[in-house]
């Protein structure tokens, strides 16, 4: 495969752009203090920048199925990579935090096709035996993504400015416009069935909405606009249930339900994820605020999580192998909830090496964790409703990524204002996110149980 230029240049094309929204991901964070700083506003306001970006990749992401057949992978990966761009060039150039915001929706609009359709351009052109090497290949830039991210950001921060943070998209961008425009295959489907609108209308209102309760108490101090937005969040999810049983091609067909694995592990992803996805938001901003950590300094500190994660996947078949993905997520969840909980232990005079020691627990055993909750969720379905199921569970990992922050940041705020102090704030949000990823535990006991010996390989990360 790797001896036939189309193919690789296909390859480096999705495995570039799927670097790129990796690094984004998490290049912000420790950066968070310094935008703050020259935008004047709370550090903790940043989660805004974060939940913006998450959200709108969560709402499109199942749109680039469609998009890719209708319109042809190279014209939406094109353009998709364009958006990234100019969001990025926007987001360098904002001067107050709604600008910001602003530029990182447009962002999001052009990361949250950026992996699903550089798979579909993959999965149409890559066939075989060779098609499981090429996602192997594309999800080591995944994972060198997190890696860089924090290190990069810190670094940028530091050395020149936060602005950097965006503007090395540019470059690189620039370089994948040319590749996708010269290599990728222009294979629209003139035939492709209409896209659902009202049912990715409905479930994105119940998305934004939902997202929006949790934060207004803290921002609005009024109870009563959470009990609104929660109210419509409700309504529109009810709604989708009497329209998707009406409609003949749903956007997401009710029976996948049916498979019982699917329900309980998106409902458990849902929950650990939350958790989980705290981490990075709440960490640099505690190393930075409260332990005198640089940027730089705070950035290789997630080094441990990132490092730990990559070399803990190689364990992960053989547990689920042995002991069944019932008894490993049980017993797994309890292990990253606990490290969540001992990060509010970190202080001042906590000793350097354990803190290494908690991080890289939390990055091996998260890593193990949304392995097997990504195969264990995905593997009963039938090849027809794979997709769906697969874009649904895209949107739900997502949601998370930005509930999770959304929670973490209010609760640090909500702690900080009864006590009057930050670090309190810090360390009971922490513990109260770690609390959450246990309890999710124990809905992976509903997961049915197979024969360890039929047990599948879980899916990457």
């Amino acid at each position: 495969m790797m001896q036939k230029s189309p193919h690789t240049a296909l390859l480096w094309i999705v495995a570039v752009g799927f670097f790129m929204q990796a690094l984004d991901t998490t290049i912000v964070n420790t950066a968070l203090p310094s935008i703050a700083r020259e935008l004047h506003a709370a550090p903790l306001a940043m989660q805004s920048i974060v939940v913006a970006y998450t959200l709108t990749m969560a709402l499109l992401t199942p749109a680039s199925g469609w998009l890719a057949d209708r319109f042809g992978t190279r014209r939406v990966y094109f353009i998709s990579i364009a958006l990234f761009v100019i969001g990025s060039l926007a987001c360098a150039n904002a001067h107050t935090l709604n600008q910001l915001v602003l530029a990182r929706v447009l962002q999001g609009i052009g990361g949250s096709m950026l992996l699903p359709i550089g798979r579909l351009a993959v999965l149409r052109t890559v066939t075989g035996e060779a098609y499981v090497s090429a996602l192997a290949m594309i999800s080591v830039a995944g994972q060198v993504g997190p890696i860089l991210g924090p290190t990069l950001g810190g670094w940028f921060v530091e050395s020149f400015s936060w602005h950097w943070i965006f503007l090395i998209n540019v470059p690189i961008g620039v370089i994948g416009l040319y590749a996708a425009q010269r290599f990728l295959p222009n294979d629209a489907v003139h035939d492709a069935p209409p896209f659902d609108f009202v049912g990715c209308g409905l479930l994105s209102l119940c998305m934004v909405s939902f997202s929006l309760a949790l934060d207004s108490p803290v921002q609005t101090h009024r109870g009563v606009v959470s009990a609104i937005l929660f109210v419509v969040a409700a309504i529109s999810a009810f709604a989708y249930i009497p329209y998707a049983r009406r409609k003949r091609n749903p956007l997401f067909d009710l029976a996948l339900f049916r498979e019982p694995n699917f329900s309980v592990g998106l409902i458990g992803n849902l929950l650990c994820r939350i958790g989980s996805s705290a981490v990075p938001f709440l960490l640099p901003l505690l190393m930075q605020l409260e332990l005198g950590y640089t940027p730089l300094h705070s950035g290789l500190m997630m080094i441990p999580i990132a490092l730990a994660g990559t070399l803990s996947k190689r364990w992960i078949a053989q547990l689920v192998k042995r002991y069944g993905y019932d008894t490993f997520l049980m017993v797994n969840t309890v292990l990253v909830g606990a490290s969540i909980v001992a990060f509010a232990a970190f202080s001042p005079s906590f000793p350097l090496i354990a803190e290494i020691a908690i991080l890289a627990v939390f990055g091996a055993c998260n890593s193990m964790q949304f392995a097997a909750m990504n195969s264990v969720t995905l593997k009963g379905l039938s090849i027809k409703d794979a997709g769906s199921g697969n874009s649904l569970f895209s949107m739900v990992q997502m949601l998370a990524i930005g509930l999770g922050v959304s929670i973490g940041g209010s609760l640090v705020q909500v702690f900080e204002g009864q006590f009057g102090n930050a670090a309190i704030g810090f360390k009971l949000s922490f513990v109260c996110m770690g609390v959450v990823t246990l309890l999710s535990g124990a809905v992976f006991r509903r997961l049915d149980r197979p024969r360890p010996s039929a047990a599948a390989a879980p899916a990457a990360r």
